[in-house]
């Protein structure tokens, strides 16, 4: 019974789609002093209503477990293109990979903590308006 119900929780609420977007990101905390007020450039590979997967840096390798705990999350703006305004949302660290060619970049899967009705809208019509262009 426990592995339907997992199953059932770990269902997407969107559909992710893959893309090429750029990402600037920043990492907040109110429970660590990260001292790095820096902000990152990374690429969106995978884009949904509810979140998405980002290649990019993390400043420090000590970080995963704060960041895996939800006690460091990410502030995102997603520059979707043909829109003149960047995206804003609050995310949290669902998963983070390394990736072996690339020792200073990871993939991050990142779910929308915060994010307005109408940036997630902007998503979710960007995302339609992709999928009509391809098919």
């Amino acid at each position: 019974m426990s592995t339907i119900l997992e199953s059932f929780s770990q269902r997407r609420e969107f559909v992710r789609i893959p893309v090429e977007i750029p990402v600037r990101y920043k990492f907040l905390s109110r429970e660590i002093d990260l001292g790095n007020e820096s902000i990152l450039e990374g690429t969106c590979s995978s884009l949904g209503g509810g979140g998405l997967i980002l290649c990019g840096r993390i400043p420090s390798f000590n970080w995963i477990p704060a960041l895996l705990m939800g006690k460091i999350q990410l502030g995102v703006n997603l520059l979707l293109p043909s829109v003149d305004v960047a995206v804003k949302g609050l995310c949290h660290v669902a998963w983070i990979d390394e990736i072996p060619e690339n020792k200073d970049r990871c993939v991050v899967g990142l779910k929308f903590l915060e994010i307005s009705k109408e940036e997630q809208d902007r998503i979710l019509k960007y995302l339609i308006k992709s999928q009509m262009r391809k098919s």
